[in-house]
């Protein structure tokens, strides 16, 4: 993730905090500075929301460790302001399995509640009437209340939440899965319509979660069509075949020339029979404006560059697209050129797949 940095490596994770999240802790700092507190004390409430999101990402290695021991791998997590992001490789393919996965991340902030409680009580420290508010009392009593908070908030039957995933998963066992998905999406949207409508007229926050909640649910049916539409699709059968390319001798003149005369925008470069780069329309506009028409392709093409095998599945490519950041695959078949592979095109085959589905239901 963009503006993201590493801050450690657990258990061969990696662990990133994004750049905004230090503009919150300066914020908070500045706030509490701003309304009359001691340096002490400010410093103070900002350790404590390292120790919260510490157990925010205790939650994300919940998920995490579960998913490994699936043999699901984890790309990473990301701290962001408003929580943890752990990137799995894939969604558990079992039902059951997509259910503890789910299950474990609101499972360590019950766990982390508990010990806290067991602490207290063994300190003889006593718990105040106010220990499932997580905004007073003591800095033990507060952390309880907010680790309780993130357990039931994730455990929302809603996506994005991890409450609507063991939802799925249990609907699963019973359905096929998109039909699953499809419910837990509706349920989740009819929550986030239930959260605006209470939001308008007490709370506004609660009118941001509607939006969080709507948007998640509309995301994560959309990402399981999609998915569903691909398994099995070797690349061959999606990829664009009818395209052009370009060699790194051409000038940045015919190329900008094949965009406006034509519907491609992204092109692989070849030498011969070999594809030794790509040029990208936003690359081409940046060199027109730095170096004009006469200079060649070969100057600004993107040298380093992913490519699909017209056998692999589409599934893989696919997502293989969509996380390197780059508008086109080249296809290969025996190391030569025979395709490209874009989100484009890949919509529209997903959309042809679905009304001829629609058409045979």
């Amino acid at each position: 993730m963009k503006w993201s940095f590493k801050i450690a490596t657990v258990s061969g994770i990696p662990v990133f905090v994004h750049g905004t999240f230090l503009l919150l802790l300066v914020f908070i700092l500045v706030n509490d500075l701003a309304a009359g507190l001691t340096l002490g004390v400010a410093l103070g409430e900002v350790a404590f929301l390292l120790v919260v999101f510490g157990t925010v990402v205790a939650h994300e290695f919940g998920h995490a460790l579960t998913a490994r021991r699936f043999g699901i791998r984890t790309k990473d997590i990301t701290l962001l302001p408003i929580g943890g992001l752990a990137r799995l490789e894939r969604i558990p393919d079992v039902p059951r399995q997509e259910l503890w996965v789910a299950l474990a991340g609101p499972a360590v902030n019950l766990v982390l509640a508990a010990a806290t409680f067991l602490a207290m009580a063994g300190l003889g420290t006593g718990l105040p009437s106010g220990v499932f508010n997580p905004t007073t009392g003591s800095a033990l009593s507060r952390f309880i209340g907010i680790n309780l908070w993130l357990a039931f908030f994730n455990l929302i039957p809603a996506f994005p939440m991890d409450g609507g995933r063991a939802l799925r998963a249990l609907l699963a066992e019973r359905f096929e899965y998109v039909r699953a998905t499809e419910i837990a999406a509706t349920l989740g949207q009819g929550l986030a319509l239930a959260f605006g409508f209470v939001g308008l007229f007490t709370n506004p926050f609660l009118l941001f979660i509607a939006l969080f909640v709507w948007m998640g649910a509309t995301a994560e049916a959309s990402m399981v069509t999609v998915r569903t539409a691909l398994a099995g699709i070797p690349v061959g059968r999606a990829m664009i075949t009818d395209f052009r390319a370009l060699e790194a001798h051409d000038s940045l003149q015919y190329a900008a020339d094949l965009v406006i005369a034509g519907s491609q925008q992204d092109f692989p470069v070849v030498d011969g029979d070999r594809v030794v780069g790509v040029l990208t329309r936003e690359a081409l506009i940046r060199a027109l404006a730095q170096r004009g028409l006469h200079a060649t392709v070969g100057d600004v093409m993107t040298s380093v560059f992913e490519t699909a095998d017209a056998r692999e599945m589409l599934e893989t490519a696919f997502v293989r697209l969509e996380t390197c950041h780059c508008p086109v695959l080249p296809v290969l078949s025996g190391g030569r050129l025979v395709g490209l592979l874009t989100r484009d095109n890949v919509g529209e085959f997903v959309s042809i797949r679905g009304a001829l589905s629609r058409r045979q239901a």
